[in-house]
């Protein structure tokens, strides 16, 4: 799941965040939970693990719950506005290794599923995606925004003002062409909210 300062942009139903969230929740609703079992990583400049590998829906819903409002990036944390999408594929793939260095392999299949709005990633995805397609692994992306896009929320300082750089965009749309690139590498398909 995108953190990103861009995921705050209102260009969706309350913001890109909230619209995400309430995806991960139907998602979430789609599965049995017979044998399913799902994580969650976040990822902005850094990433970051939020639920390791779970069969207990209520430890998932608890957590989508809390999350419904805002990331846990800070919008006021510099490293909130960047996408590092590389990490977000690299935690992935961390979360799955250490459940099977803990329990075993598994026989369930395993796919990624990003949510992104695909703004200004950085990191080298390449390397990623290598590794996911190596592990076995389809990555199937989900685009969150509008090609139209809306506006960045300012970035202020510590003592609380605003921060106008000229090199900074101040507007965030759907990166479609990007996010289809990465599913079609990643060897899994491309999706709109």
């Amino acid at each position: 799941q995108d953190g990103s300062a861009s995921m705050y942009v209102k260009d969706v139903a309350g913001n890109r965040w909230q619209r995400s969230i309430r995806f991960l929740r139907v998602l979430a609703d789609s599965l049995s939970w017979n044998s399913d079992r799902i994580a969650m990583a976040l990822f902005a400049h850094i990433a970051s693990p939020q639920i390791r590998l779970t069969k207990d829906p209520n430890t998932f819903f608890f957590f989508i719950e809390h999350l419904n409002a805002v990331s846990p990036f800070r919008i006021e944390d510099e490293t909130t506005w960047d996408t590092n999408l590389e990490l977000g594929i690299y935690w992935g793939l961390r979360v799955i290794e250490r459940d099977e260095e803990l329990h075993g392999k598994s026989v369930n299949a395993k796919l990624f599923v990003m949510v992104s709005d695909g703004e200004t990633w950085s990191g080298e995805v390449q390397k990623s995606l290598k590794k996911a397609n190596d592990a076995g692994v389809p990555l199937y992306v989900v685009g969150v925004g509008t090609l139209g896009g809306g506006k960045l929320p300012e970035f202020k300082d510590e003592n609380g003002q605003v921060v106008v750089d000229p090199e900074t965009p101040i507007t965030s749309r759907l990166d479609r062409s990007s996010l289809q690139r990465i599913a079609a590498a990643g060897g899994g398909q491309y999706f709109e909210l």
